[in-house]
């Protein structure tokens, strides 16, 4: 026979005396926020966004960014239920100041705030290097190298609903330089100058647009799925702090991005020493942008491409003193131009290659002429070859997969960065500032609790 208990129905019709203080555990990770952190630093922020004398009373703006933090925090994956945790989570409503039976604010005072005053405006990137700069003052941040990567956050968009259109393709940051260079080579070289493009065509590009969010960006990488998204360009410094990100459309290569997170990260903290990044952002310009710098640049080792069994441009020996390539067979290719993109043309001699021995392993050319493009910042790519073989630029990459690419899967596998539900950079661009300020915030106040602690 089943005794049915009638304790449990009395425990809950039962009144005691207690603190809202008493139900919050010691080590719940909000007392350990509130140890470190002064949530004050947001009235001078945002008071310019409000009105003294017109108006009905507002909710307070720390009330309002501190349940945004509380929905980063701990993943919950919308303002609406964030606010039902909010209402029976004793340590929410600790954590916001309100008491067991304070009307918590509807789900939509966020947004319609968002919308009203803090849009357009730098409210979270202000929110963001507050943080970082309370973890810097406590000795946590390590600013010597700069962990660069990128991730891809799905859009709020129906892949299947797009419209093609031709747009002008973008400037890239150093086209004006490289556009100097090529016409002083040029000149150099006894040819004419290329002077402005005749054929509009070529500035212009396809491309596939969403008609829900035609901010974001369509998306496809090998054999991944094609999507809509967005790409979120974070870089973070060795504990795995983020120190600065920029958000993008999906479609928006991470070597374009980098220039614009870089300066983020230098004019907000501080020039590196190093910069490790993977091979996407391996190039001759940013290759040259960060030696010029005077910024080490620590990338990987990239596998040459082409057939196998084919000589690969590495097999040709450059002779810098007579500006000729030198093939297997010692046969010389000689400069023939230089071209709109910054490469110089070196060309085989066909009445030559015709009867050589290694011509099939060389080149499938009707001609039977080897050609090797070397762009004009080449010098720059062999320094960074000579420099990845450093003991130092090893040991800095092989801490890349525990730094900036261990936040990126925190960010998505715990605080809801795998797809956003909101529509427009402005929006995504706020989510992104405020998860990894949340991430930032998350490991400032476990080192802090955790350095408090007796031995």
């Amino acid at each position: 026979m089943i005794r049915k208990s009638t304790e449990s129905e009395t425990n809950r019709t039962q009144l005691e005396m207690v603190t809202l203080d008493e139900l919050v555990p010691a080590d719940h990770l909000v007392r350990k926020i509130e140890a470190v952190i002064d949530f004050e630093f947001i009235y001078p922020l945002v008071e310019d966004l409000y009105s003294e004398d017109r108006g009905r009373p507002s909710v307070d703006p720390v009330v309002l960014i501190k349940m945004a933090f509380l929905q980063y925090l701990f993943g919950i994956r919308s303002m609406r239920q964030t606010i039902r945790e909010i209402e029976t989570n004793v340590a929410y409503r600790w954590f916001l100041g309100f008491g067991f039976t304070d009307k918590v604010p509807h789900f939509s005072t966020f947004g319609k705030n968002y919308v009203r005053r803090f849009q357009y405006t730098s409210l979270f990137d202000d929110i963001f290097y507050h943080i970082l700069e309370q973890a810097a003052d406590a000795g946590f941040i390590d600013r010597a190298v700069l962990f660069v990567d990128s991730t891809h956050v799905k859009a709020n968009a129906n892949k299947r609903k797009l419209v093609k259109k031709t747009v002008r393709q973008e400037v890239k940051h150093y086209q004006e330089q490289l556009d100097a260079e090529v016409e002083r080579d040029r000149e150099e070289s006894g040819k004419k100058p290329l002077g402005p493009k005749k054929n509009q065509a070529e500035e212009t590009k396809e491309i596939k647009v969403s008609t829900t969010d035609p901010e974001s960006g369509y998306y496809v990488k090998g054999e991944r799925e094609k999507q809509f998204a967005y790409s979120v360009h974070a870089a973070s410094d060795a504990h795995g702090f983020v120190l600065g990100a920029i958000v993008t459309p999906g479609n928006v290569h991470d070597s374009v991005a980098f220039p614009n997170l870089l300066d983020k990260v230098s004019d907000r903290l501080i020039q590196p020493f190093a910069v490790a990044a993977d091979s996407a952002y391996k190039n001759p310009a940013i290759a040259k942008l960060l030696i010029d710098r005077g910024i080490l640049p620590v990338f990987p080792y990239t596998r040459p491409k082409g057939k196998k069994g084919a000589f690969k441009t590495k097999d040709f020996i450059y002779d810098e003193h007579h500006d000729v390539y030198i093939c297997p067979n010692n046969e010389l290719l000689t400069y023939s131009t230089t071209m709109r993109e910054g490469k110089r043309k070196y060309v085989s001699n066909p009445a030559v290659c015709v009867n050589c021995p290694l011509l099939e392993q060389c080149t499938k050319s009707q001609k039977h002429q080897r050609i090797i493009e070397r762009h004009l910042w080449q010098p720059y790519m062999d320094e960074v070859e000579d420099l990845r073989h450093t003991e130092l630029n090893r040991n800095i990459y092989d801490r890349r997969k525990q730094t900036v690419e261990r936040v990126f899967a925190d960010a998505k596998e715990k605080h809801g960065m795998r797809w956003t539900r909101y529509r427009g950079l402005e929006k995504v661009s706020m989510q992104a500032m405020l998860t990894f300020a949340a991430l930032n915030l998350k490991k400032m106040a476990g080192w802090a609790w955790k350095n408090a602690q007796p031995a």
